[in-house]
């Protein structure tokens, strides 16, 4: 197995098309084509099927591809951070964060980070923490500040809990049952129409756990979408969600209510690969990630809404 033969691959499951895939690559759909019988021979089984003049995977495929993508994106790595050490290069970091986080905690971080290393190759993906943990075990991240899962992380990450966010209700109105101090509990959502986030978003299991605990299935008015929709939605008066507080602070027009204790709180952690050495630009993020946590506690500068863990 060769890893000129492992892209070929990729290229192919990704455009399922082999003449596409050899433009992809760089070479002529003959080459690919014998690269792809070579790497099928090897492993011994059948990689690609033709269903009605189309390409699909094999079940060998489907195995393969995860795997064949982690090894290229492991071998870009290294060759990036022999480059860095020889000069040639001056590194690279892949930071993924929740939407709340990337607007809360990320900022300020890489402005340290950006003035500290101005040269450094600088990606941030955004996204709810299953497609984080997903992109971290795949590869594609260095780092990634996520939501602890209530059943703990995935073994193949190792994690540090650093801090604790704090959900709270948004709405365009006051809702029914709050307090004269100004809160809610979980309870007096039941039977209000809630905006719910798409699956796969933290937020939308955060949601189903705390109205299931409290006894109650929720009533969904809209099921489905991404922070700004949810909050848009929350906007135009289709129902109430519940949110980070620091997502809602540049939304005027939207009602924050506190929920009462013990409320619903939400661990953050930041998460790297357990099986991979961190790289220098990688390592240096994560210092300085740690160090501003640090001096923000001491100082009570952490943003609206996130507490110490």
């Amino acid at each position: 197995m060769q890893l000129h033969q492992l892209r070929y691959f990729v290229a192919v499951a990704e455009v399922r098309h082999f003449t596409q895939a050899a433009d992809v690559v760089g070479i002529t759909q003959p080459s690919l084509s014998k690269q792809i019988h070579a790497l099928e021979t090897s492993l011994g089984a059948p990689l690609f099927e033709r269903v009605r003049g189309n390409i699909a995977l094999t079940a060998a495929g489907e195995v393969l591809l995860p795997l064949a993508r982690r090894i290229l994106a492991d071998v870009e790595t290294a060759t990036r951070e022999v480059q860095e050490l020889v000069g040639l290069r001056r590194g690279r970091v892949r930071l993924g964060a929740t939407p709340s986080l990337a607007t809360a905690l990320a900022p300020p971080v890489l402005r340290r980070f950006r003035d500290a290393h101005p040269a450094v190759d600088l990606r941030v993906e955004e996204g709810g923490s299953q497609n984080l943990v997903r992109d971290l075990l795949r590869g594609d991240l260095d780092l990634a500040l996520i939501i602890m899962p209530a059943h703990g992380a995935d073994p193949g990450l190792r994690t540090e809990e650093i801090l604790r966010e704090s959900l709270v209700v948004a709405s365009l109105d006051e809702v029914p049952g709050t307090s004269a101090a100004g809160e809610l509990r979980i309870t007096d959502l039941r039977g209000q129409p809630l905006v719910m986030f798409r699956e796969g978003y933290d937020l939308r299991d955060a949601t189903l756990q705390a109205c299931r605990e409290a006894g109650f299935e929720p009533t969904l008015s809209v099921d489905g979408g991404e922070m700004d929709a949810v909050l848009s939605f929350v906007e135009a008066g289709l129902g109430v969600a519940l949110v980070p507080g620091i997502v809602v602070a540049r939304r005027p027009a939207i009602r924050v209510t506190r929920l009462a204790p013990p409320g619903v709180r939400r661990t953050i952690a930041v998460a790297r690969r357990r099986d991979v050495v961190p790289t220098h630009a990688g390592r240096e993020l994560r210092r300085i990630l740690m160090d501003y946590v640090h001096t923000a506690i001491e100082s009570d500068g952490l943003p609206p809404g996130v507490e110490p863990r």
